[in-house]
C-alpha cells in the first residue's frame, strides 16, 4: 500500500507541473514514473539492494540492522554517519534538490504552456538561461531520490534516463529548428543546452 501511495503522490505531483501533451512528453514522464516506482518498491516493498549487498554489509558493518528502514539510507552508512540519517547532510541536501527541481519544472512549464498557446518560441524565464530546463528539473528530482535512497536498480536506470533526456532534447531542437528557423538558430547560439553560463546572463531577444 505504501508503495502505491507514495508512487502515486510523487507521480501526480510531477504530472501537475509537467502536464505531458505530446508523445515525446509522455515518454519523458513515463521514464520518470518508472524510476519513482522502482525506488518506492525497494523503499517500502522488497529491499532488493539490501538483500544483494547483505553479505558485504554484515561483514563491513556487523552492528547494522539490515531489517530497519534506516539501513536503506546507504549513503549514510557508507559515509560513516551516525544518528538518524533523515537529519544527515545528504538527506538535507536532497530536499534542496527536490525543491529546486519542482520549482524549475513549474517555471519551465509556465513559459512552455504560454509559448504553445501563442505558437511562439519560449525564451523567457528559465528558457532564457538554458534550452531544456524541464529535463534538468527531472534530473534534479532523480538526484534527490538517489541522495535519499540509492538502489542498484535506480542507479542503473539513471544513466539510461540521462541518455534518454539528451536524445529527446536533440529531437526537440530539430523540431524547433524546422518550426522557427533562424529565430531558433539565434536562440541556440546564445543559450546553453543544459548548464547556464556563469560568466554572463543569457539574454532573450
Amino acid at each position: 500500500m505504501l508503495v502505491v501511495l507514495n508512487s502515486a503522490i510523487f507521480i501526480m505531483f510531477a504530472y501537475s507541473f509537467f502536464k505531458p501533451a505530446t508523445a515525446r512528453d509522455w515518454r519523458t514522464f513515463g521514464a520518470f514514473a518508472a524510476f519513482v516506482v522502482a525506488l518506492f518498491v525497494e523503499m517500502y516493498g522488497f529491499p532488493l539492494t539490501i538483500y544483494v549487498l547483505s553479505g558485504w554489509l554484515q561483514t563491513r558493518y556487523p552492528g547494522l540492522d539490515l531489517l530497519s528502514h534506516n539501513s536503506g539510507h546507504l549513503w549514510s552508512t557508507l559515509s560513516g554517519e551516525t544518528g538518524d540519517p533523515h537529519f544527515g547532510i545528504l538527506h538535507l541536501a536532497s530536499y534542496v534538490a527536490l525543491a529546486a527541481g519542482f520549482i524549475l519544472l513549474s517555471n519551465a512549464w509556465h513559459v512552455l504552456y504560454q509559448a504553445q498557446r501563442s505558437q511562439t518560441l519560449g525564451v523567457t524565464g528559465p528558457y532564457a538561461r538554458i534550452r531544456h530546463p524541464q529535463y534538468l528539473a527531472f534530473v534534479l528530482i532523480l538526484l534527490e531520490f538517489l541522495l535519499q535512497w540509492p538502489t542498484l536498480l535506480t542507479l542503473a536506470m539513471l544513466p539510461v534516463l540521462l541518455l534518454m533526456y539528451a536524445r529527446l532534447a536533440l529531437t526537440e531542437e530539430a523540431t524547433m529548428r524546422e518550426q522557427f528557423g533562424q529565430a531558433y538558430l539565434d536562440y541556440e547560439k546564445r543559450t546553453p543546452r543544459f548548464f547556464p553560463k556563469l560568466s554572463r546572463r543569457a539574454t532573450a531577444h
